[in-house]
């Protein structure tokens, strides 16, 4: 797995929010923050205070950006990051109802898939996955969910 099995969750967690503010300043500028990663799974958030829209809700940009950062993650923390980078191809989201607060999105991947995943960018330097991920707010109603195709691809 990629994951180097010496760096703890929270560690790869601070690593992560780094290479986001670099990588991706907007996305970072939103407070888009990465929580927890594992291979196969990342939960990020997305503070309401810093993303109101014009009714009072959340910014839908806000949520598409916090579900869509979990592929990446889930892929660099799947995939050996440094055979392998991760990139959005597709994703739609469907917005529920309206977020009034912080919101929390979850991703996972099962073991056999991201070993699929592994042994697919091993062999032909790509490999396609899916992703679904939920948004809920601070009650814990989901507010929106998502659907997106990402990929590895070497370096």
């Amino acid at each position: 797995m990629a994951v180097d099995e010496t760096v703890d969750g929270d560690a790869l967690v601070q690593m992560f929010n780094a290479g986001l503010a670099h990588a991706v300043p907007a996305m970072y500028g939103l407070g888009v923050r990465l929580v927890e990663v594992a291979s196969g799974r990342a939960v990020g958030t997305v503070p309401m205070d810093t993303n109101r829209n014009h009714f009072g809700g959340m910014y839908a940009g806000a949520l598409f950006a916090v579900a869509e950062m979990l592929g990446g993650a889930v892929a660099l923390a799947s995939c050996d990051a440094s055979r392998f980078y991760p990139t959005v191809k597709d994703m739609q989201i469907n917005y529920r109802r309206p977020a009034m607060s912080d919101v929390r999105a979850i991703a996972e991947l099962d073991e056999a898939t991201i070993e699929a995943i592994v042994r697919q960018a091993e062999a032909t330097g790509k490999a396609e996955f899916t992703l679904d991920a939920v948004l809920t707010d601070a009650s814990g109603t989901t507010v929106a969910t998502t659907h997106g195709t990402y990929q590895v691809r070497a370096r």
